[in-house]
C-alpha cells in the first residue's frame, strides 16, 4: 500500500491526523499534511482508508 497526497488539493484541515496520527501530521511551515509513513504495513489499511475518507478536500489517495 502507498499513501499519496495531492498538495494542490490539501487545505490542512487535519482530519487525517485525527484518524491516523501515526501516519499523518500537519506541517507547521506549510499548514498542509505530511505523510509520516508513505508505505505502511497492510494492517494499517483500515486506518489509512478512514483518514483518506475524512479528508474534506479528498487530497489523500491510497494505492495498492
Amino acid at each position: 500500500m502507498n499513501i499519496t497526497v495531492d498538495y494542490d488539493l490539501c487545505e490542512g484541515h487535519g482530519q487525517c491526523l485525527m484518524a491516523a496520527p501515526d501516519l499523518f501530521d500537519v506541517s507547521d511551515d506549510t499548514g498542509k499534511v505530511v505523510v509520516l509513513n508513505a508505505e505502511p504495513a497492510e494492517s494499517e489499511r483500515d486506518r489509512a482508508t478512514r483518514a483518506a475518507a475524512a479528508c474534506p478536500a479528498q487530497a489523500i489517495r491510497i494505492l495498492n
